[in-house]
């Protein structure tokens, strides 16, 4: 019988091979490549996604964020502070997230999803109701919380695939 924590692995498991699939092969042109000159990059979506769930899972176990814990942050080398993650990110902004190859993007994710189904695989379902996010009308649940990073991890993924496919075609 499935737990709900296997549930929110299995989600946690498909962003990772999305991640996986979307960056597979690149250049380092291709990864930081914007379509049109102003598109999300598949370097920046991948670091965001990344980002987010290392900031979200992080805080709701209560856990430094791999981000700044395992030297990622010097690794990529970015002209942000080390709590930025993307979101709100003005184009120029978009541009500075810039990778030499695709084993900095997979390794950053690797280790948060690491860090993700460390923590996940302890939960029970009576976990899930816990109140992490009292901003919002109604307050958040650790379950919607989780659910909605699997769920905008899986859009970006999503997207980074969608310019893949562009750029594998012309």
């Amino acid at each position: 019988m499935a737990t709900t924590a296997d549930v929110l692995l299995d989600g946690f498991g498909r962003v990772r091979e999305a991640v996986h699939d979307a960056v597979a092969g690149l250049t380092a042109e291709q990864l930081n490549h914007r379509i049109d000159g102003r598109a999300n990059s598949i370097s920046w979506l991948v670091w965001h996604l990344a980002r987010v769930q290392d900031d979200h899972v992080a805080e709701v176990a209560g856990r430094e964020q791999v981000w700044t814990a395992a030297g990622w942050y010097e690794r990529f080398a970015l002209p942000f502070p080390p709590g930025a993650h993307g979101y709100g990110h003005t184009p120029e902004q978009v541009d500075a997230v810039r990778v030499g190859d695709a084993g900095l993007l997979t390794g950053y994710y690797d280790a948060v999803h690491d860090q993700t189904v460390r923590y996940v695989a302890t939960l029970l379902d009576a976990d899930l109701d816990r109140i992490v996010d009292r901003s919002w009308d109604p307050p958040v649940t650790l379950g919607v919380r989780l659910v909605s990073v699997i769920a905008d991890d899986l859009q970006h993924a999503g997207q980074a695939a969608f310019v893949r496919g562009l750029l594998l075609a012309g």
